[in-house]
């Protein structure tokens, strides 16, 4: 038998007086109110009822298991009730992880959007470059880069991952704006690492496709390209999500649009038999709202 169940029988009998009212709750008969209790009774090697024909009446130990009971019954219930509380209701922690770029100029502005309309949910963001494991590592959702792997994860499309070529005014001014990639010979070029490898511009022409020669300045970071690019110092190609806002306020002027390279697909990825809570499904409806494939970034017209 249900142990559970045979507690909560057990209590309606010491609440009711008798096996009838206990067995009318329940929508059982009387001999199987009975049953429970031998049960219960049995399992704890004591007598819990003293029971004759006109009365009942609880033994000591009786009287101490009923008050457990329905302490153990009590906790049941509020658990079940927080339970179905968040399901109702967007509530609780949600962990999301996404590509460093994204995530700082884009995503973390979006969630305190997230977090005013949901004041009972929490985000811990996660921003790195490296492909996290969702269920090993505990996270509801994750932006990617990308063609995706047959991960059995469900994947929402958000806007296309483009990249963008970028010079200063002052820096275009002094030494003048390329027209081809022919020309990026004669300027800086700023170069991503990998390691400690150097990521190799591949430029897109009616030709094929073009690879630029090494550069002088050389990280890790596309924030520090970016810096690099503000102050003067050369030519930065990096995602649209990290140069959108300084290329909308003049302080960057994109170049070279015809020899891009093809924008990357980007995802909302979460797993499959993760339990749909209001606080995931929500946050979903909110980046497909957000950031989803017919969303723009705030680009001034192109140079």
């Amino acid at each position: 038998m249900d142990k559970l169940r045979s507690m909560e029988i057990f209590v309606a009998v010491v609440d009711a007086g008798n096996f009838t009212a206990a067995a009318a709750r329940f929508s059982i008969s009387p001999v199987m109110v009975g049953k429970h209790i031998a049960q219960l009774e049995a399992t704890l090697g004591a007598r819990l009822l003293t029971r004759t024909t006109r009365r009942q009446s609880l033994t000591e130990i009786g009287a101490q298991y009923a008050d457990q009971c329905r302490a153990i019954l009590a906790q049941i219930a509020a658990a079940e009730s927080g339970a179905e509380a968040m399901r109702s209701v967007p509530r609780g922690r949600l962990r999301v992880t996404a590509p460093f770029s994204f995530g700082s100029e884009w995503l973390a502005p979006a969630i305190t959007d997230y977090l005013r309309l949901h004041p009972d949910v929490s985000v811990d963001l996660s921003l790195n470059d490296r492909m996290a494991d969702l269920v090993e590592e505990g996270f509801d959702a994750a932006v990617r880069i990308g063609a995706l792997d047959d991960s059995g994860m469900i994947a929402r499309p958000l806007f296309p991952y483009a990249m963008s070529i970028c010079a200063s005014p002052a820096y275009l001014k002094q030494r003048g704006t390329p027209q081809t990639p022919d020309d990026l010979a004669q300027h800086e070029c700023l170069d991503f690492m990998v390691g400690a490898v150097g990521v190799r511009w591949r430029l897109q022409s009616l030709q094929g496709k073009r690879e630029l020669p090494a550069s002088r300045m050389r990280t890790n970071s596309g924030q520090a390209l970016r810096m690099a690019a503000l102050k003067d110092f050369g030519i930065v190609m990096q995602a649209e999500v990290l140069l959108a806002q300084d290329i909308a306020a003049g302080r960057l002027v994109p170049i070279l649009n015809d020899y891009l390279p093809a924008p990357r697909a980007m995802h909302l990825v979460y797993p499959r038999d993760r339990r749909a809570t209001p606080k995931l499904t929500t946050f979903i409806d909110f980046m497909v709202e957000r950031f989803g494939p017919a969303a723009r970034l705030p680009l001034a017209s192109s140079a």
